[in-house]
């Protein structure tokens, strides 16, 4: 159908659900499949090259997470997402993550901690390399790990929720004017400020931090 970008993709069957369903989110992130738009499983299975089977089941799953919803007869509907959407995510993200991220600070084990820097500098890198994928991937992993810290995996699946919900729009032009590297780099600043034990100082980070992230799904005017 001309949908996507070509992709290659793992062809066993307990795999492939889940390889279809990342594409497709990558589709999403990158502004390939629209919000507000229709697209049938077997259109885009051509687009990968497997039966329909798989996609309607990834589509299913990503109908759970909110990011689509099925059209009878039809395929399925990209989300739009309203700015008062994101205003209310971003809200939410931040009663929880802000002070998380406080206490994580007070209690944590400073190896733990440690222990994210390659992640943190390989959200860096990404930006620097213009690899979106792979930026928000190292993102997702970086904020989730560290909320894992609090010992809470409900506080963690939450958030997680969130993020799926909120995804990034527009990314490709905030990329290519260079504005995704200043918020890659808060990641190493908040972890510098956790390992030093400045809780206050890295509850202001992140409220920083999730402000930034707000802008950057405004896209170039701003909330």
């Amino acid at each position: 159908m001309g949908h996507l970008k070509q992709r290659t993709l793992v062809t066993t069957r307990e795999r492939l659900r889940d390889q279809v369903a990342h594409a497709l989110r990558a589709a999403l992130i990158s502004g390939e499949l629209r919000p507000g738009a229709v697209y049938s499983a077997p259109g885009l299975a051509e687009d990968f090259g497997v039966s329909a089977t798989p996609v309607r089941e990834a589509m299913l799953d990503l109908a759970r997470e909110g990011l689509v919803e099925p059209v009878r007869n039809k395929g399925f509907r990209i989300t739009e997402v309203t700015e008062g959407d994101l205003d209310r995510y971003t809200e939410i993200r931040a009663l929880i993550e802000i002070p998380t991220v406080g206490r994580i600070t007070r209690t944590a084990d400073r190896a733990a901690l440690e222990a994210l820097r390659p992640v943190a500098e390989e959200i860096v890198r990404a930006a620097r390399e213009h690899d979106l994928i792979g930026y928000l991937e190292a993102d997702r992993r970086f904020h989730l790990s560290l909320l894992a810290l609090s010992g809470n995996d409900r506080l963690v699946e939450t958030v997680g929720d969130l993020r799926k919900r909120s995804r990034l729009y527009g990314l490709t032009a905030l990329d290519e004017r260079n504005q995704l590297i200043p918020s890659a780099e808060e990641h190493l600043e908040l972890l510098d400020l956790m390992l030093a034990g400045d809780a206050e100082g890295a509850e202001a980070c992140m409220r920083r931090h999730l402000g930034h992230v707000r802008s950057l799904w405004a896209g170039p005017e701003g909330p």
